[in-house]
């Protein structure tokens, strides 16, 4: 069960990087979404939604890599 919440957790971010990059792409056409008013503002938007996704997953599997000890050595945790 906790194998289902955690990929769930990371779906989540997946998903919105995806519909970041779908909002970035759609500025970079002049395909205008219902939802935004200015092509700018949902430029911004969508490249908020894709640096978050994807910073969140990184983050994620810096994380366990780090706790692993998989990481370099510039990037351990100093005692």
């Amino acid at each position: 069960m906790s194998r289902y919440i955690a990929l769930l957790i990371l779906v989540i971010p997946g998903a919105l990087a995806v519909v970041g990059v779908k909002l970035m792409r759609d500025s970079v056409f002049d395909i205008l979404q219902p939802l935004f008013p200015w092509l700018w503002l949902q430029l911004v938007i969508g490249l908020i939604l894709f640096l978050a996704g994807v910073g969140f997953i990184g983050g994620w599997i810096f994380y366990r890599d780090r706790k692993r000890h998989y990481v370099a050595d510039r990037f351990k945790r100093k005692m």
